[in-house]
């Protein structure tokens, strides 16, 4: 799951990276800043991204490849963010670090030439359950407001038995016992698995949120929630735009098929430009 498919490298797209370290409350944590090419006199806009990986694989450079050509193509700052994983780090810690970051992020643009004001949020697999927390906890605290979360191929109901989650092909990425064990390394109490922090999709109170970017894939098994999580925000009056990529299945913006996963990746960009310049 964490090898990046070689013609989705964007090799030809230059890497202009710094390291920081955050102080959170569940401890520091490490993020890549990718700056783009053409930077400005202005500040830019700025995009905090969380990797995939079952909350229990920590390699964020798996997502280079799209912080680089959203950096490049959406003129944006991204903050790649080392959040900590299970299971020595469950549930709170990797959602509390995840809004941390981005709030510091939100308030600290000034000193590190980026535009706090104008911030987005979004992640891939198991990384994009995380934005809709920091979303939710950011509209709870009255903090701050992103622009726009994405949310690309999300575990969004960790209540469910992995075994109800259907695929139309023999052998999908996701195994119902793969699943299970990122679950339960992740949320160890059973109690907290329809918490909405952990399961956003099972949220009766999504009004209020940011504007999202929902991408699903056809063959993925988390797929029907996906879906659902995009007509529940739109239900709830959250502007939406979902697109469900015909016959790929999970992690397809990182090992293919590579038109499709260019196209949504590209797909990220351009709506991030547009909600982070309106």
């Amino acid at each position: 799951m964490s090898r990046v498919h070689k013609d989705l490298r964007f090799t030809d797209i230059p890497k202009r990276t710094e390291s920081i370290r955050v102080e959170t409350g569940a401890g520091p944590v490490t993020c890549t800043v990718y700056r783009p090419s053409a930077a400005g006199a202005a500040p830019a806009p700025v995009y905090v991204n969380f990797h995939g990986g079952g909350f229990v694989i920590a390699r964020p450079q798996q997502d280079d490849h799209i912080c680089r050509y959203i950096a490049a193509t959406a003129g944006c700052v991204v903050i790649n963010v080392d959040y900590a994983v299970a299971p020595q780090r469950p549930y709170p810690v990797p959602v509390t670090q995840a809004y941390d970051v981005t709030a510091w992020v939100a308030e600290n643009g000034t000193a590190n030439h980026w535009d706090g004001s104008r911030l987005a949020v979004g992640g891939h697999s198991a990384g994009a359950n995380l934005p809709a927390g920091v979303c939710r906890t950011a509209r709870d605290r009255g903090t701050f407001t992103p622009r726009l979360q994405i949310i690309d191929s999300a575990p969004l109901d960790q209540l469910a038995d992995p075994a109800t989650k259907q695929s139309p092909i023999v052998k999908p990425l996701l195994t119902p016992q793969l699943m299970r064990v990122f679950t339960a390394a992740y949320v160890p109490e059973p109690a907290d698995l329809a918490h909405p922090l952990v399961s956003p999709g099972l949220a009766d109170d999504l009004a209020g949120l940011p504007p999202a970017l929902v991408i699903t894939a056809e063959y993925d098994r988390l797929r029907d929630e996906g879906d659902a999580y995009a007509k529940a925000l739109e239900a709830a009056g959250v502007p939406v735009t979902h697109r469900c990529f015909e016959g790929v299945d999970h992690y397809f913006t990182h090992t293919g098929p590579v038109p499709a996963g260019k196209e949504a990746i590209d797909l990220m960009a351009t709506t991030l430009r547009t909600a982070l310049t309106a």
